[in-house]
């Protein structure tokens, strides 16, 4: 493909994209708003949100253990049949214990918590070292990122099971608010796009 091809389809797909954002920054803007104003209600009230996130897994559970079951009594002859019946069967009984108990769910999806930040802050970490060779200067935050997950999977640990109250809410909140500042910004950039 000429170099001349490849810049003017980039080029048209650019501006393809900055079109569509232009037509609806209105519902990125709205989508936006709502997002900080969860975000903030999730920050300022951590255990409503951990008790509402609870619940949204437990019913994921649900969904994905009926949908699988479905799926699995449609394709009979597929191999592994009733080990799919057994899993879509545990999904289920899990989603019903976690929504008629939220708050040991909630322990449950701290402890996951945990391990997820352990996990990304040793990779990070890793990651790091291996940017190190390659860049001079910007490794140094992946560093200090990797430290900090494992520091936090280290305090939200320590704090247990008073942790499991309010860490999932906030860090749920933190993203919806962050999310929604994002879609805000490209929001409100839209306005000085080309229709």
């Amino acid at each position: 493909m000429e170099p001349n091809t490849t810049a003017s389809s980039q080029s048209a797909m650019v501006d393809r994209t900055r079109a569509a954002i232009h037509e609806h920054r209105t519902w990125f803007l709205i989508q936006g708003v709502i997002m900080i104003i969860l975000g903030a209600a999730a920050i300022l009230l951590p255990w409503v949100a951990t008790l509402a996130s609870a619940i949204f897994v437990g019913w994921l559970f649900i969904i994905g253990g009926v949908v699988r079951l479905v799926a699995t009594f449609s394709s009979r002859r597929a191999p592994g049949f009733w080990w799919s019946i057994v899993i879509g069967i545990l999904a289920i009984i899990l989603g019903f214990v976690i929504v008629a108990n939220p708050l040991e769910g909630v322990l449950t999806l701290t402890y996951a918590l945990i391990i997820l930040f352990f996990i990304e802050g040793i990779f990070q970490i890793i990651a790091a070292v291996e940017f190190r060779k390659a860049t001079a200067s910007s490794w140094i935050w992946l560093i200090l990122s990797g430290v900090i997950d494992i520091v936090l999977a280290v305090l939200i640990f320590a704090g247990l099971p008073g942790t499991a109250a309010w860490a999932i809410g906030l860090l749920v909140g933190i993203n919806l608010l962050f999310a929604g500042i994002a879609l805000t910004m490209t929001a409100l950039a839209a306005n000085k796009l080309p229709g």
